[in-house]
């Protein structure tokens, strides 16, 4: 399994158009194959950035994801709302506890 995070700063008065984006999509993005979590999350420091946390089988299933025709409708859209450019980290979990 591999964690997906992505950081995204978005403008201030786009926040509320990223939110309704990530509402109508993050069904979808769940029920992709391999997508076993996704969590959205927002600084509390500052608002306008948000990150997507998500669990994945393995690498093909998320790259399967990045190339799927849901990915090429979400991530243009997105990205127009950006005040900076996004970050993102594939890594893997090695200790959980609970």
């Amino acid at each position: 399994m591999i964690i997906r995070i992505v950081k995204m700063t978005f403008k201030p008065e786009r926040i509320n158009d990223f939110k309704a984006i990530f509402e109508a999509s993050k069904e979808k993005i769940r029920d992709q194959n391999g997508c076993n979590y996704l969590c959205l999350l927002q600084d509390k420091n500052n608002t306008s950035v948000f990150f997507t946390y998500s669990y994945w089988d393995n690498e093909t299933c998320l790259n399967q994801y990045r190339h799927s025709d849901l990915f090429g409708q979400v991530w243009p859209k997105t990205k127009a709302l950006f005040a900076q450019k996004p970050e993102a980290w594939t890594v893997e979990q090695h200790h959980e506890l609970k």
